[in-house]
């Protein structure tokens, strides 16, 4: 009979759930908590000027003293983004490999902390003891090097978190999936699996990486009279590796240009996971030194990220490159729900300036680095989890994924798609929710964290969408009088010098609002006067024009 356990087992997702980015899972067992992964997310189209989104940690800075460390499943941005800002509240050691905490070292040094992150180096096949919990790092395939799955050993149990993975049986570099232990832990007996779901919804197995090299070698031979230029994910190093392989071969140099670029592959050659033959790489700001088809550029921008490298060369705000008919770009990624657009728009912009342009679409120059339902069967068929809670995907994604499940025979009752914030409890024998944490969205714009919430981003809509009144006029609330005013200033509502009959009409419904408010008896109440200009012009400007512009009015009292 196996020990009586005290507590139970408390599993909480603060991101990634019906959502694509920010993954961050919670595991709290009595007094200890291990975090597994730390990552962003980008806005929605309906969060005007904001720049990065990540978790809400509140639930975390309240329990900071339970925390034994964060566990990273690899490099990505959606995985290890929001560590330099929740480093500013709370500060666990950090685990993780190599390649991972190089890009986190890289990402540190351009932020000021109150302190020194404590940084711990894995290899796969290690465990690691924090507190309740042994967390063995399993090597994975995916599309950064030094990817692992995590097999976490708790007192109720062992627990499998997948991170990102995929099945290549032909990896650029390194091994294959260490199928053969995951194997051995499905024989030892897993109660929940977390199963990533990004892919859920694809039938078959991701194709190779080795694909896109065959891609490209076909893509170099065809074009040796034009210069090429390849964007792609900074963080793919093997694809960047293939890419400057197939351009050494071709004699040409290549030259590497955008900030997140730049760090990555400086990182990744510092720590032997790049190798680059002697004189093919060149500084952007050589390239005029030769010939356009000696030249493979690398650059940031398949996303068509506005400020990105290849955004700026194809609005020709580049310094360095302007690009022509003698150029090729080739999109090598696939866009990221959401990004479809601003893809679209780069796109739409290069050809215009007479570029060709290759993309996902037109030639196999992307493959995914995610699970398709395949490769996601054969992860339960060799863990065979007693329960299973997809991860990391929209909701369609994890309703994909449990479809799978299904398919495998797992019964429906131990299958929970959950939601962030939300608490599952397992012990050895039963898995339940048991009510919420607190858990949402952090944004971040500039330097500032936390400080635009809904009601700053309501108002932001607001005017976008309808514009602003300002209002201004000076009083004497004692003598009772409208000395100056009121003036009408407008902005993104309507071009004023046509509409000047309207701007009269709304300067006279403001003056008549605060006459009004100065006839009536009793103190003068600076609020309520505010709010019947406000409302008196709201009204009538939605009668006349079908507009609610925000109305602003600024009452002076001298």
């Amino acid at each position: 009979m196996p020990k009586q356990e005290k507590s139970k087992l408390r599993v909480i997702p603060l991101g990634g759930l019906n959502e694509i980015g920010k993954n961050l899972t919670v595991l709290e067992y009595a007094n200890d908590i291990l975090i597994v992964d730390c990552g962003l997310g980008f806005p929605d189209e309906d969060m005007p000027g904001i720049d990065l989104v990540i978790p809400d940690i509140s639930y975390l800075e309240a329990n900071r003293e339970k925390i034994r460390g964060i566990v990273l499943t690899h490099g990505h941005e959606d995985h290890i983004g929001a560590i330099p800002y929740i480093l500013r509240q709370i500060n666990p050691p950090i685990y993780g490999t190599r390649l991972t905490l190089g890009i986190i070292q890289n990402k540190l040094s351009e932020h000021v902390l109150p302190f020194t992150p404590s940084l711990n180096q894995v290899n796969a096949g290690e465990t690691i003891r924090l507190g309740s919990f042994a967390v063995e790092f399993i090597h994975v395939n995916h599309s950064i090097a030094d990817a692992c799955c995590l097999s976490i050993t708790t007192p109720v149990g062992i627990v499998v978190h997948s991170g990102d993975f995929k099945l290549d049986v032909t990896p650029i570099d390194g091994d294959m999936m260490n199928i053969t232990r995951l194997g051995e832990i499905g024989r030892k007996g897993v109660l929940l699996l977390m199963c990533e779901s990004t892919n859920a919804e694809r039938p078959g197995h991701t194709p190779s990486e080795k694909k896109v090299g065959k891609s490209l070698e076909t893509i170099f031979s065809a074009n040796t009279d034009k210069r090429i230029v390849i964007a792609t994910f900074s963080s793919n190093v093997h694809r960047v590796q293939q890419i400057i392989n197939v351009s050494a071969n071709h004699g040409r140099k290549v030259a590497i240009t955008g900030r997140s670029m730049l760090n990555i592959i400086g990182a990744a050659v510092e720590l032997g996971y790049m190798s680059v033959p002697e004189g093919v790489l060149i500084d952007i700001n050589e390239i005029k030194r030769f010939k356009p088809e000696q030249l493979t550029l690398i650059t940031t921008g398949s996303q068509g990220e506005p400020m990105s490298a290849l955004y700026r060369m194809a609005f020709s705000d580049h310094s360095q490159v302007t690009l022509g008919q003698q150029d090729l770009v080739v999109l090598s990624s696939s866009a990221i729900p959401g990004n479809e657009k601003l893809v679209g728009r780069i796109i739409n912009e290069l050809t215009k300036n007479g570029v060709s342009v290759l993309h996902d679409a037109v030639v196999e120059v992307h493959v995914s680095g995610h699970a398709c339902q395949e490769e996601l069967k054969l992860l339960q068929a060799l863990l065979k989890p007693k329960y299973f809670m997809p991860i990391h995907g929209e909701y369609r994604h994890l309703a994909a994924n449990r479809e799978l499940a299904l398919d495998m025979g797992m019964d429906a009752r131990n299958i929970f798609i959950s939601e962030i914030g939300k608490v599952l409890e397992l012990d050895r024998r039963s898995a339940k929710f048991t009510g919420t944490v607190p858990a949402g969205k952090i944004l971040v714009d500039g330097y500032g964290v936390g400080d635009v919430g809904n009601i700053v981003l309501r108002d932001r809509r607001h005017l976008s969408q309808d514009g602003l009144i300002v209002v201004v006029a000076s009083l004497d609330t004692e003598a009772r009088l409208l000395l100056s005013g009121p003036d009408i200033v407008s902005r993104g509502f309507v071009y004023v010098r046509e509409s000047e009959e309207l701007m009269d009409e709304v300067r006279q419904i403001a003056a008549a609002a605060i006459e009004k408010a100065l006839a009536h008896r009793g103190k003068v109440d600076r609020i309520e006067l505010k709010n019947c200009v406000k409302d008196d012009i709201s009204k009538f400007l939605y009668t006349k024009t079908k507009r609610k512009p925000m109305v602003l009015p600024v009452i002076m009292n001298l």
